[in-house]
């Protein structure tokens, strides 16, 4: 299935029905007055999350959604039928804002959140409203009121608690794949992956966590190179960063300076992104050319102050350690935030 994270919809929602003018008529009841029914509420259009999607792939062809009109009232003092609200359904993490301004209206952050994101009109009022002691027989009543009409954009930020970033071949793919039940597309070329991939993992003692592989990144993502641009947004939401490192491909290849390339970019994107605690992985140990050099490696990035680890997405090996230190540091980040 082809991820879409942002679309342009335009909402209409129904119009009122109108208030009816009519009087009662019936065989020997003389004066009946006036029984106009009132109209019906248009219908709203309503933006529902389902935590059953993962892309906005489904709107962006039909870019025009509009609810039912309210139906007339009737005479009898019979109120018009309301309109069918419209319910357009939206992968939870959706941003929905006015698409001239920018101005946020609603994050939908829960499954079955709804927004109303274009409200149906009021039904008009029918004469038998009208009716007063002084003016018994009113020969007007009310239109309905217009749906709300707007042309809205939706942005999908995923929601995970870890984000696997690192330079393309990195092997984020392949330790997803490893850690999780997720399936992505893993090759031996750049940019293999071209939409960010969620998997669930479980752990033994611990609450299961999400984990998004962000796919491009590399030097000048924040710039748009790559496709660091397009998908550096599905990093906000996450609370903790795996950092991939991989050495394989030269020898003389400085991680520590990778690293900062990359959190360079972060930076650039967004400030709040470098503020997030990062695990350092490195990558591909089942390689003799990466395994002589784990040590060089872990003291420099615990000479930074980073945890460190070193991983075979291939094999499995250092994997279990990595997703305890994953879920030991979840439960820290947790405890902060609710102490503050």
């Amino acid at each position: 299935m082809k991820f879409v994270d942002q679309v342009r919809i335009q909402v209409k929602a129904g119009d009122g029905g109108n208030g009816c003018i009519s009087f009662r008529r019936e065989r020997f009841i003389p004066r009946g007055g006036p029984d106009g029914g009132d109209g019906g509420k248009g219908g709203d259009v309503i933006l529902q999350a389902d935590g059953q999607l993962s892309t906005l792939l489904d709107l962006s062809y039909p870019q025009q959604f509009r609810a039912r009109k309210g139906t007339h009232g009737k005479g009898k003092k019979q109120t018009g039928k309301n309109g069918e609200a419209f319910i357009i359904r939206v992968p939870v993490g959706t941003l929905v804002r006015d698409d001239e301004s920018g101005e946020l209206f609603q994050d939908l952050l829960f499954d079955r959140q709804q927004y109303i994101a274009a409200a149906g009109g009021r039904g008009g009022r029918g004469n038998a409203r009208f009716a007063t002691s002084t003016k018994r027989a009113p020969r007007h009543a009310e239109k309905g009121e217009k749906g709300e009409e707007r042309w809205l954009r939706l942005d999908l930020k995923l929601i995970a608690d870890v984000g696997l970033i690192g330079f393309p071949n990195a092997g984020k793919s392949t330790l997803l794949s490893k850690i999780s039940s997720a399936r992505p597309k893993i090759g031996d070329y750049p940019f293999t992956t071209l939409a960010p991939n969620l998997g669930v993992v479980t752990v033994n003692e611990g609450r299961p966590f999400v984990v998004a592989d962000i796919p491009g990144l590399i030097e000048g993502a924040s710039r748009g190179a790559g496709l660091g641009l397009t998908f550096l947004r599905h990093v906000e939401r996450t609370r903790l960063l795996i950092h991939l490192l991989d050495i394989s491909g030269e020898p003389s290849r400085n991680p520590v300076k990778d690293f900062d390339a990359l959190n360079k970019e972060l930076n650039a994107y967004h400030p709040s992104l470098n503020q997030k605690m990062q695990i350092v992985a490195l990558n591909k140990i089942d390689l003799p050319s990466v395994r002589e050099r784990v040590k060089e490696v872990k003291k420099k990035f615990e000479g930074m102050g980073h945890r460190f680890h070193a991983v075979s997405g291939k094999t499995g090996e250092g994997i279990p350690g990595l997703i305890e230190a994953i879920s030991q540091a979840l439960e820290s980040i947790s405890n902060q935030n609710n102490e503050q």
